[in-house]
């Protein structure tokens, strides 16, 4: 687990060691433990290292492959490397580290660009070919490890971080328009854009090729699909889901330093947490839970701190909490929004404190992201699926569905200053591509189901894995994902929706005219997602917990933003100097946060964007924000 960056010089100018220092620096949070740099004229590497894998000096990057024809800078984690070393061995390659960088680079020497199939991990990537002077950039099948690149004149820019770009001195941080309507649409960025005029993030299962003279291809090598053709009965497909699930755990725990793991109080982590601590003594958990005085309704659920413990007890692990209240948000926004840069999903901050903790106890956390994606555990979204007469339709039903933040009605008032540069912005074409490669086979309500885990998976999953990255690299911590194994996910594609959701015989039998209430019946049937993995997790925790209802991570933010956080939030959005109206009508806005802030809607989602934004606004477009020590440093 590491920081990668670098840049090529299309124009064949030499490059400067000393740049590459200055890049490196900007992502020194990444990799406490080393730095590398290595040049072949136009191209030059860097690396910031944390030692996870082969503590030892052979192991650091960047790194050659045996005949020296190539040269690798690479974050994450390939899990089977120890198989792939033996079958390289086989083949005659020899090995001078235990590390899985030289089984990745001696993989690409053998197999080519193949060899990014046979890995199962998360990775981003830059190898050089010295011999074709060819530059290649590659993320993991799901996007779990970031790759931002950026073409500045002649130079190509690439990094964990955009701040690794900014560093390099010759990209100027300027706000994206499309992408900032893209964000106030979506709450994430579902094209590859970000909010970073010219920077793009590289997208899941992607490889990219340049050649010294700027000539690029792109190729997606793994894509999702979900699908209804695994014919196992339901018992024989448990067993199957405990092999995977368990083997998965077990792969993910390969490492030379301690493994803790995250306690959420629900099945997910928990029964994570009850795989590894069979095979791990004295393993550390962690829980985040919330100070619930001033809540109310539905955010009184938020706090899963008893459960945590419970299970927590059960495992026999060194259980660590920590308490958030009214405020801590504040105190961290800037570090949050410095860390995480373009902003993605929802509010995130919690996960800041989460990361903190854990990294005072190890370098490495799992995780139970991926999950709710893979197995339908978002039962209140699917009911839109069935309830469409044709894909186009369910388009926008969904599309409807995910104006998280501006929805069409208010969109264009509140982007007034800069319509006429977002006017063009077609935020329903960009939904709809995200379905490219996805073919509307429309036969039953299991089709419908199936395109919405796929778009989420796709979407809102990418957008969780970046802030996961983002944060928890912030202080030096590498968070695994066992959900997200190669193996797991094939299975859990390959299940039907009728193991996975309920209700589906119920929306077959409904009068299509009937729109609402067939919505109202079909929500009703199915409030319980993730059938089989609930099955399976009674294996491994309580009942009830296994049972129970489906929480995410977040804090009574609602409430705090009309009670005990109301003053920072009219003290950032209605001052006279805020930034965001540069680009966002102040009328609108205003009326907008009055609505929550006089308890006549809830737009808890939209009142923490803002904040974000104005933060983002001062951290990386201000002149003299914290993005212009970069350049510099």
């Amino acid at each position: 687990m590491c920081g990668v960056l670098g840049y090529l010089n299309l124009d064949g100018r030499p490059v400067a060691v000393p740049v590459l220092e200055r890049m490196s620096r900007a992502l020194a949070h990444r990799g406490p433990d080393g730095e590398g740099h290595w040049t072949d004229g136009s191209l030059g590497f860097g690396h910031r290292r944390l030692a996870i894998i082969d503590l030892s000096a052979a192991a650091a990057q960047p790194m050659l492959s045996g005949d020296e024809r190539f040269c690798i800078t690479y974050n994450g984690e390939v899990y089977n490397f120890r198989e792939l070393r033996k079958e390289l061995t086989a083949c005659g390659r020899r090995f001078r580290s235990a590390s899985d960088t030289e089984v990745i680079v001696e993989a690409f020497s053998e197999w080519g660009t193949a060899a990014i199939e046979r890995f199962n991990g998360m990775f981003a990537l830059a190898l050089w070919d010295r011999r074709e002077r060819k530059l290649l950039l590659a993320r993991d099948r799901y996007g779990v490890k970031p790759l931002y690149y950026a073409q500045v004149s002649n130079t190509l820019l690439f990094a964990s971080e955009v701040k690794g770009l900014l560093a390099h001195g010759a990209l100027r941080p300027q706000i994206e328009i499309d992408g900032l309507a893209e964000y106030l649409t979506f709450q994430n960025f579902f094209s590859d854009r970000t909010l970073f005029k010219d920077v793009r993030l590289l997208p899941p299962g992607t490889i990219m090729e340049v050649d010294a003279s700027g000539a690029t291809r792109t190729r997606r090598f793994w894509d999702f699909h979900f699908s209804e053709t695994e014919t196992a009965g339901a018992d024989e497909l448990l067993e199957a889901l405990d092999g995977a699930f368990t083997g998965a755990v077990r792969r993910q725990l390969v490492s030379d330093v301690p493994v803790g793991s995250y306690l959420s109080g629900g099945m997910d982590t928990g029964a994570i947490t009850a795989v590894a601590a069979q095979h791990l003594k004295n393993m550390c958990s962690f829980t985040v839970g919330f100070d619930l005085t001033s809540a109310s309704g539905l955010e009184l659920a938020y706090d899963e701190r008893k459960p945590a413990e419970r299970m927590s007890y059960l495992f026999h692990t060194e259980h660590y909490e920590m308490v958030l209240k009214a405020g801590d948000m504040q105190r961290a926004m800037a570090d949050v929004v410095w860390h995480i840069e373009e902003p993605r999903v929802g509010q995130s901050y919690p996960n800041f404190y989460a990361t903190k903790l854990a990294s005072r106890f190890g370098k490495v956390v799992l995780s139970g992201a991926g999950g709710d994606e893979l197995f339908a555990g978002y039962p209140w979204r699917y009911w839109r699926s069935p309830a469409s007469g044709g894909f186009e339709h369910y388009v926008d039903e969904y599309y409807r569905f995910w104006q998280r933040l501006l929805p069409d009605d208010n969109y264009e008032r509140v982007l007034a200053p800069v319509w006429h540069q977002v006017r063009h912005v077609d935020r329903r074409a960009i939904f709809r591509s995200v379905f490219a490669e996805a073919p509307p086979r429309l036969a039953g309500p299991e089709d419908y189901v199936n395109h919405s885990l796929y778009f989420e998976a796709k979407t809102f999953m990418h957008g969780v894995l970046t802030i996961e990255d983002k944060l928890s690299m912030a202080h030096g911590l590498e968070t695994r994902v066992p959900f997200l194994d190669n193996d797991l996910v094939d299975l859990a594609c390959r299940i039907p929706v009728r193991h996975k959701l309920g209700g589906l015989d119920q929306v077959i039998r409904l009068d299509e005219n009937d729109a609402g209430p067939k919505q109202a019946r079909y929500y009703a049937k199915t409030r319980d997602g993730k059938l089989i993995m609930r099955r399976l997790m009674k294996r491994f925790v309580p009942e009830e917990i296994a049972d129970g209802v489906k929480q995410g991570f977040s804090g009574p933010d609602a409430s705090w933003f009309r009670g005990e956080s109301i003053d920072y939030v009219r003290g950032r959005l209605l001052a006279s100097n805020a930034r965001i109206y540069d680009y966002l009508d102040r009328h609108a806005v205003e009326a907008l946060l009055h609505e929550h802030l006089e308890g006549k809607a809830n737009r808890r989602l939209l009142v923490w964007s803002l904040l974000y934004l104005e933060e983002f606004m001062t951290c990386f477009i201000s002149a003299d924000g914290r993005a212009g020590e970069l350049a510099a440093a």
